[in-house]
C-alpha cells in the first residue's frame, strides 16, 4: 500500500459500491482526508439496488452530520426524514405492568430521571412491590407520546437526545451530491473481476467500461455480495445464528393514518415468529417483519404482516429479503477495509446498522492518526470493531432472552436458547440475584456498546423480577411514579409539535 509519508495516509482510496453507507464513508472520509490530498472514489453499479431494511438511527448519526457541518434543516426535508426520540417495544412481554417498555435516548438532564429509575428498580430487585417500568421515568418516553420533536425551548435549560428516521435511498442521494461536490469521484460502471498483486492486495477492479480501476486501499461497500472482502482476500464470516435466530425480512409501505400528526418513535412490535418495525417518516410508513425462516415461511409471514398492518390491498407490493447475520473475522484485511453489510449485519433491532458504519469509518481514519507499526494499527482496529458488533448481538439477544411469551415455538426457544455469551450470563446473573448490575457493567465496560442505564431500561422494562412482592412501606422511600409522570408532563410544554416542527423546517429549506 503506498502511503503519504507526511499525512501518514493512503494515497488513492476507492470505495466499491454506494449506498447509504458508501456515501457516509465517503463523506466522511473526503471530510478528514482531502484537506491532505488524499484522492478518494467511489464505484458503484447502476443496476444494484439498495437493500434499505431499516430506515432508522441511533443518535450517533446525530455527530455524523455534526461532524460534516451539515444542519438537520439542509438534509432532513431531503430524505423525507423525522425525528426519533427512542424505540418502543410491545409484547414482548407478558407480565403485568411491563407488557411494553421504551427504550429512551437520555442526557446529563435526565440524571435526575436516572437516578429515581434506579432507586426503584434496585427495591424491585430486592422483591418490593415498587414501579420499575423506565416509561414512568423518562421524559423522552413522553415526549414520544405526545408526538412531539425532540427540539426543547432554550428556556428549559433541558438538554435532549435523538435520532432520526429517513429514506435509505434518499439519504444515499443526499450523500452523493454532497461528497462529489466535495471532491469525490463517482465513477458508475459494474465489477467484472477484481486483481490481486503477488503478495496477495489488491491491485484493482476490472469494470465494463473503465477498465482497470486501480487504488491503493479499497473500501469493501458490496453489502452482502463481499466481494473484495470475502470473495477474494477469503476472510472468513462469523455467523451469529446460534445466538440470533432471525434471517429475513418482509418490507412494504403504509400511508399516514392522519398526516396532520407524525409520530416521534420507532415501534419494534413482537409477532409470532419475530417482530415488526414501523417507522414514520413525513410521507409514509415504513413496515417490515423481521423473522426466523426455520419457524415461518416467507408467504405466511407476509400474510402476517399484512394482517398486522390491516393492509388488504395487494397492490402494494411486499419486499422479501434475506439477511446474512454476523460479522467478517477481520474488518480490515491487507489494502481493505469493509464496511456496511459487506463487513457483517446484525438485525435491525436497535437500528445499529448505520452506527456501526459510522464507528468503522471513524475507527478507520483514527488508525492512521497514530504512530503504530500499521500490522499493530490493523490489529487493534479490527479487535475495537469486533468488540462493537458482539456487544451488540448480547444486547440484541437480551430482548430474547427476556421474552416471557409461550404462544409460538419460536419465543419459547429464544427464552430458552443455551447459547449466550460469558458476558450475557454474568449480567443474566448478577441481575436474577439482586446484586449490583451497576458495578458488573462496570467490569465490562470495555466489551459493552452499551450503557448502564440501557441494560437497567431493558431488564427492568422486560419485568424480569421476583414473582409476589412484598408491600412496600415507608422505610423503602420509593420514588412515587405519579410525580415523576407528573414532572415530566410539566416540561413537555418546552417541546413543539413533531409535525409542524419538520413543516417549517422544510419551509425554511424552500426558501
Amino acid at each position: 500500500m503506498t502511503m503519504n509519508e507526511q499525512t501518514n495516509t493512503p494515497q488513492r482510496i476507492l470505495i466499491v459500491g454506494g449506498g447509504t453507507a458508501g456515501w457516509m464513508t465517503a463523506a466522511l472520509m473526503v471530510h478528514h482526508w482531502a484537506p491532505k490530498g488524499v484522492q478518494i472514489s467511489l464505484l458503484e453499479s447502476s443496476t444494484i439496488g439498495i437493500i434499505g431494511v431499516g430506515e432508522g438511527a441511533t443518535p450517533k448519526m446525530r455527530r455524523f452530520f455534526q461532524t460534516l457541518g451539515i444542519p438537520d434543516q439542509e438534509w432532513m426535508p431531503a430524505c423525507n426524514a423525522t425525528y426519533k426520540c427512542g424505540i418502543r417495544f410491545p409484547q414482548w412481554s407478558t407480565r403485568p405492568g411491563y407488557e411494553s417498555y421504551y427504550h429512551p435516548f437520555f442526557t446529563m438532564s435526565d440524571d435526575a430521571s436516572i437516578r429515581a429509575f434506579h432507586h426503584n428498580v434496585t427495591l424491585r430487585q430486592q422483591n418490593i412491590d415498587v414501579q420499575a417500568n423506565p416509561d414512568w421515568f423518562f421524559l423522552s418516553n413522553w415526549v414520544a407520546k405526545k408526538r412531539c420533536a425532540p427540539l426543547p425551548d432554550p428556556r428549559s435549560r433541558y438538554e435532549s437526545d435523538y435520532a432520526y428516521h429517513f429514506d435509505a435511498r434518499l439519504i444515499g442521494e443526499f450523500l452523493r451530491h454532497w461528497a462529489s461536490a466535495r471532491g469525490v469521484t463517482h465513477v458508475v460502471d459494474t465489477v467484472t473481476r477484481v486483481q490481486q498483486t503477488e503478495s496477495g492486495d489488491i491491485a484493482g477492479v476490472e469494470t465494463e467500461q473503465h477498465g482497470l480501476v486501480d487504488a491503493d486501499f479499497f473500501v469493501d461497500c458490496t453489502g452482502f455480495a463481499n466481494l473484495l472482502s470475502g470473495k477474494t482476500l477469503g476472510v472468513p464470516f462469523m455467523s451469529y445464528k446460534p445466538w440470533l435466530f432471525n434471517d429475513r425480512a418482509v418490507a412494504m409501505p403504509t400511508p399516514l393514518e392522519n398526516p396532520q400528526s407524525l409520530p416521534s418513535e420507532t415501534l419494534s412490535t413482537a409477532m409470532k415468529c419475530g417482530w415488526s418495525w414501523k417507522i414514520p417518516l413525513t410521507n409514509r410508513y415504513g413496515n417490515g417483519y423481521v423473522y426466523s425462516s426455520d419457524f415461518i415461511e416467507p408467504d405466511a409471514a407476509e400474510r402476517e404482516l399484512r394482517a398486522h398492518l390491516q393492509l388488504t390491498d395487494d397492490s402494494v407490493e411486499a419486499r422479501h429479503l434475506q439477511m446474512r447475520v454476523g460479522r467478517l473475522a477481520r474488518t480490515w484485511e491487507r489494502n481493505c477495509v469493509a464496511i456496511g453489510l459487506a463487513q457483517g449485519f446484525v438485525e435491525p433491532l436497535e437500528a445499529t446498522a448505520l452506527m456501526i458504519v459510522q464507528d468503522t469509518v471513524e475507527q478507520f481514519i483514527a488508525s492512521f492518526g497514530t504512530a503504530r507499526a500499521l500490522e499493530r494499527q490493523r490489529d487493534d482496529f479490527n479487535d475495537k470493531i469486533n468488540r462493537v458488533y458482539d456487544s451488540i448481538r448480547d444486547y440484541i439477544q437480551m430482548h430474547y432472552k427476556l421474552n416471557t411469551r409461550t404462544d409460538t415455538p419460536y419465543w419459547v426457544a429464544a427464552r430458552d436458547n443455551p447459547n449466550v455469551s460469558d458476558s450475557v450470563a454474568a449480567i443474566l446473573a448478577i441481575w436474577d440475584e439482586g446484586g449490583d448490575l451497576l458495578a458488573e457493567i462496570t467490569r465490562q465496560r470495555d466489551r459493552l456498546a452499551y450503557s448502564p442505564t440501557s441494560w437497567f431500561c431493558i431488564l427492568g422494562g422486560m419485568g424480569r423480577f421476583p414473582k409476589k412482592p412484598r408491600r412496600a412501606t415507608g422505610k423503602h422511600q420509593a420514588v412515587d411514579p405519579a410525580t415523576a409522570r407528573k414532572q415530566c408532563m410539566e416540561m413537555l410544554r418546552y417541546f413543539p409539535d413533531h409535525r409542524q416542527a419538520v413543516d417549517e423546517m422544510a419551509k425554511v429549506t424552500a426558501i
